[in-house]
């Protein structure tokens, strides 16, 4: 996260079934020429400083808010809380509780945040029913982190079922301690491990630095700045990451569904696709399939997702992101992984730090401020 400016068994069922047909989308949908779209952002609810959220049981959405505290989304705004944990996070720096997820049955829910020590944690929760089960709750994976900023903290869980876990390159600026390029280290990475296969979890035995004594087994991709939000595309599978630039370059980056991981994506020897303080282009960099300068256009990416959605045909297939300190909503218009087109859908929705996809695809937008508004139709 940058908050600085430059300056139910049934239930999980239903909500399944919903996802699955987003997954196997036609390749109609997936191939036809976007529109511009006419969106509206319309106000749900306010949460306190909310970072987070995802689709939950039911057809329910789960919001995060930074303190610690996650609240569902009704019809009447938003719920008591389910979750709790303020008294065990600080929101120093760019700290908090980061990520939220839910496995694929709805059967476990993993929460991601700083401890009072800073140090970035992921916890298990089982369900059932839709709720939480408190005395089951356990620490799958900690990093420590020296600076309290570029943490990352976003979780998803992948069309391949393992869960991915984004962490920043730890902090301070400018990579001082070279954690991107370094991948005997997670910081500056997209994690990729199985949660149940093992204690604390397993990896997969398909991860791409899988018996290389020097590298971490968990690291998936590499090179990553701040990659503060990450999403797989519904309908193809396809890997989106926004991430976080230093001083010029807000970056977004993509890989294929059928990738075998292993890309590296540049930092710190690379902002965007421009050499870093001198830095020299790895022969394996992979560059962002988009970028942006800023100037007059924001200063810290909000990456979002691909849009899955019924309501508005004209955005369908096309990748939502925003800017924290611009705000305005944008969309890119993908072809096998090249940018084609890129949208100002006309919208702003102040200091975007997140957006939620809900379980039949709809978007819904966060603004740290408070307000969560569902992109429609205009």
């Amino acid at each position: 996260m940058k908050v600085r400016r430059k300056s139910f068994a049934i239930i999980g069922t239903i909500c399944l079934v919903a996802s699955l047909a987003l997954t196997t989308a036609s390749a109609e949908q997936r191939t036809a020429q976007p529109q511009a779209a006419k969106v509206a952002l319309t106000n749900v609810a306010t949460a306190q400083n909310p970072t987070a959220g995802t689709a939950g049981p039911g057809g329910t959405v789960w919001i995060a808010e930074r303190a610690g505290t996650i609240r569902v989304l009704g019809d009447q705004g938003l719920g008591e809380p389910v979750l709790d944990i303020s008294a065990e996070t600080t929101t120093d720096g760019e700290r908090g509780l980061l990520g939220i997820a839910f496995d694929k049955q709805f059967t476990h829910f993993y929460i991601s945040f700083t401890n009072l020590d800073g140090t970035s944690t992921v916890d298990e929760f089982a369900v059932s029913r839709g709720k939480l089960l408190p005395d089951t709750r356990r620490t799958v994976l900690t990093q420590t982190q020296p600076y309290n900023n570029h943490n990352g903290g976003d979780i998803k869980f992948g069309p391949d079922g393992y869960l991915y876990i984004a962490l920043g390159d730890g902090g301070s600026g400018g990579d001082p301690h070279g954690n991107g390029q370094n991948l005997g280290t997670l910081l500056g990475k997209l994690l990729r491990i199985d949660p149940r296969g093992g204690t604390p979890y397993a990896i997969p035995s398909d991860n791409p630095f899988v018996g290389d004594p020097d590298a971490r087994s968990e690291i998936w991709a590499y090179g990553l700045r701040n990659p503060w939000r990450f999403s797989f595309d519904a309908g193809t599978g396809d890997l989106l990451i926004g991430d976080v630039g230093q001083s010029d370059w807000e970056e977004i980056d993509w890989a294929p569904a059928n990738s075998k991981g292993g890309e590296n994506y540049g930092w710190s020897q690379m902002e965007g696709t421009h050499p870093f303080r001198g830095g020299v282009e790895p022969a394996n960099h992979v560059p962002p399939v988009h970028e942006y300068d800023r100037t007059g256009l924001g200063c810290s990416v909000t990456g979002g997702y691909v849009y899955r959605g019924k309501t508005i045909p004209d955005l369908k297939g096309q990748y939502v992101f925003s800017d924290y300190c611009d705000g305005t909503v944008r969309s890119l218009q993908l072809e096998n992984g090249k940018v084609t087109g890129v949208n100002d859908l006309g919208v702003n929705g102040g200091e975007v730090i997140s957006f939620v996809q809900g379980c039949k695809g709809e978007l819904y937008v966060l603004a740290l401020g408070g307000s969560i508004s569902r992109i429609d139709p205009a």
